[in-house]
C-alpha cells in the first residue's frame, strides 16, 4: 500500500508524507490533520501550502470537522446537554475549526494516485460522541479530489459539520490582480470576534462577486450563503489571471456554502498570497444557531466530494 502512494516516514511536524501522481498531477497529503500540503498540475503550484519543516499556515489544507469555523465560547447544547468546548480561538475566546486539524491520521488504502486516510474521533470534552471519518484523496486529469466519509459510530444522535482549508494561488500573480466568481447572494455579518450577527445581500456591494470581478483590495473572511447551484446541486468558485490562467474550487451538493479569505492575518511572508476558498456544509457557529447542521443518527454516514483544478 505505502509503495504505490510513495509513502515517505520523516520528522516533520506533519507527520508522515504520502506522494500521489497522475500525469502531471501531484500531490502530498499528510498524516497530522489528514490534509493536502502541496498540490501541483504540470509543475505549477496550485495551492499554497507549506514545507515538511513547517507546521500548517493558517490551517493550509486542513480537514474541519465536526465542525467547521467558529463556536461562540466554545459553547453550545444538543439533545438538551450543554457543551463547553475548548477555546482553540483564545484571543476572541472562541472554539474555531473542529478536533482532527492536529490529530494523525491512518492510511488505509493507497495506489499511485490516490491515498485513503482515516481517524477516530474519541469522545471528549464538549463533544461527547465517537466518529470514523475517512478520505480519499486522488488525482488525475480532473485535478485533486477529495472524497470524505462520516460515520457515527455510537449509539445516539450527533451534531456535525465539515469544511475545508485550500489556499489556491496562480504564481506571480499577486492577489489582488485576480478576478473572483463567487456563486452567492448572501453573506454573513459578523461581529470584531467573526462571530456570526445577520445576514446582507450582496448585490451592489463589495462583496458581490456574482459575474466575477477583480478582487482589488477588498478584504475578505466572508462566509457566503443562497449558493447559484448546478443541475446536480453542486457549485464552484472561479479565480482567474489576466493572462487566462486560473483555479476552480467545486463542491457537491452536501456544501452549501463558501468562505473566502484574503490572508489579510498570516505573517508577512504570507500576507495577502493566496485565497482561502473553503467548502463548507454550514455557515460559522452553526452549532449553536442549528443553521444547516447534521445530524447524524447512530451508523448512518455522511458524504461529501470537493475538488481543485487549474486552467
Amino acid at each position: 500500500m505505502e509503495t504505490a502512494a510513495a509513502a515517505q516516514l520523516k520528522h516533520a511536524p506533519s507527520g508522515t508524507q504520502w506522494t500521489i501522481r497522475s500525469g502531471g498531477q501531484e500531490a502530498v497529503i499528510v498524516e497530522v490533520g489528514g490534509g493536502v500540503r502541496t498540490f501541483t498540475a504540470d509543475g505549477r503550484d496550485v495551492v499554497s501550502g507549506y514545507e515538511e519543516h513547517e507546521h500548517a499556515i493558517g490551517s493550509a489544507g486542513h480537514v474541519l470537522a465536526p465542525w467547521p469555523n467558529r463556536i461562540r465560547d466554545g459553547q453550545y447544547t444538543f439533545g438538551g446537554e450543554h457543551q463547553q468546548l475548548p477555546l482553540t480561538e483564545p484571543d476572541r475566546h472562541n472554539a474555531i475549526h473542529g478536533l482532527v486539524n492536529w490529530v494523525r491520521w491512518t492510511a488505509v488504502d493507497a495506489t499511485e494516485d490516490s491515498i485513503t486516510v482515516a481517524h477516530d474521533l474519541v469522545p471528549q470534552a464538549g463533544y461527547p460522541w465517537p466518529l470514523r471519518l475517512q478520505t480519499r484523496w486522488s488525482v488525475g486529469a480532473a485535478g485533486l479530489k477529495a472524497e470524505h466519509e462520516v460515520t457515527n459510530t455510537g449509539g445516539t444522535p450527533v451534531p456535525f459539520g465539515l469544511a475545508t482549508h485550500p489556499y489556491v494561488l496562480v504564481p506571480g500573480v499577486p492577489v489582488d490582480d485576480l478576478t473572483l466568481r463567487v456563486p452567492a447572494h448572501s453573506r454573513v455579518l459578523v461581529d470584531v470576534r467573526l462571530l456570526p450577527i445577520g445576514a446582507a445581500p450582496v448585490t451592489g456591494t463589495e462583496f458581490d462577486f456574482v459575474d466575477g470581478r477583480r478582487l482589488g483590495g477588498t478584504v475578505l473572511d466572508t462566509a457566503f450563503g443562497e449558493v447559484d447551484t448546478n443541475a446536480e446541486g453542486g457549485s464552484q468558485i472561479d479565480v482567474s489571471a489576466p493572462d487566462g490562467r486560473g483555479v476552480t474550487v467545486w463542491a457537491d451538493s452536501a456544501f452549501s456554502w463558501w468562505q473566502v479569505y484574503s490572508s489579510d492575518t498570516l505573517p508577512p511572508e504570507r500576507l495577502r498570497k493566496a485565497l482561502a476558498i473553503e467548502p463548507m456544509t454550514c455557515p460559522p457557529d452553526a452549532f449553536r444557531s442549528g443553521r444547516d447542521v447534521i445530524v447524524l443518527e447512530p451508523g448512518t454516514t455522511w458524504r461529501g466530494t470537493w475538488g481543485i483544478r487549474a486552467h
